[in-house]
């Protein structure tokens, strides 16, 4: 039987990474994204994978946008097994010059949509006896970086939230657990390269080593397809005693 997944801001980077691993594992995908493109990415996942897809522009600033996500994709679908809280914003400022706007809006997205995603899930995964919530938090979900205090304060958060979840859904064959990733070389973080190079007044290559991979002991950015195959991992029947715990990809930053 082809299992179910939702994963939130999937039309692009990260979520279409995880996506498209779903989709080569025979998982059937309620996509979402912001993407004017979206259903068409989705459908392309579909047709090359031969699986059922659909897609979401469902405003995740919104609670009442993601508990009609959920229910329509159980409606889509007819289960749901894997929720994939992927979707993420992110903004940087000194703390005295951060906009409130930015701040309430990455702890929406990044943090309170995680909440409402897996509460509107949970009578589902409770029903069917099966439930894994996998949160791509990051590791400033453990770390922190100057200029970052919506980004950090809302990625710690997730953490938190994922230990509670797993020791609620234990009885009920539901875990939870988080992927924290380093930087990871999406389109998103092409751009900030070449920003930072300007800023920086310094080629990319050492914006890459000098700037984005300070810190990072392996000085390669994290391949997308190690997230993608880390969520594949929990994603599984026998990932049962996997939970409440935080998979860190990020070339050794967090050993120091």
């Amino acid at each position: 039987m082809n299992k179910t997944v939702l994963i939130t801001g999937s039309t692009s980077g990260i979520g279409l990474g995880i996506a498209k691993q779903f989709a080569k594992e025979g998982y059937h995908i309620m996509f979402h994204g912001l993407e004017p493109n979206g259903a068409e990415i989705a459908n392309e996942v579909g047709d090359k994978y031969k699986v059922k897809v659909a897609f979401s522009n469902a405003n995740l600033l919104q609670s009442e946008a993601i508990e009609d996500l959920i229910a329509e994709t159980i409606k889509t679908f007819g289960e749901l097994h894997v929720l994939v809280n992927n979707a993420g914003i992110q903004y940087v400022s000194p703390i005295e010059d951060f906009p409130n706007n930015k701040y309430e809006n990455i702890i929406a997205i990044n943090m309170n949509a995680v909440f409402y995603a897996s509460k509107a899930v949970w009578k589902q995964m409770k029903k069917q006896n099966f439930g894994r919530i996998i949160n791509v938090s990051s590791v400033h979900g453990i770390r922190a970086s100057e200029f970052k205090s919506a980004y950090v304060t809302a990625k710690h958060g997730v953490i938190g939230m994922t230990k509670v979840l797993a020791l609620e859904g234990a009885p009920f064959n539901i875990t939870c657990n988080a992927i924290c990733p380093g930087y990871v070389k999406t389109p998103l973080v092409v751009g900030q390269i070449k920003d930072q190079a300007k800023a920086h007044n310094m080629t990319e290559d050492e914006v890459v080593e000098k700037v984005m991979l300070k810190k990072q002991a392996v000085k390669q950015f994290v391949p997308l397809e190690a997230i993608a195959d880390m969520a594949i991992l929990l994603a599984k029947d026998s990932a049962t005693t996997m939970t409440g715990s935080s998979f860190v990809l990020d070339g050794g930053w967090s050993a120091q």
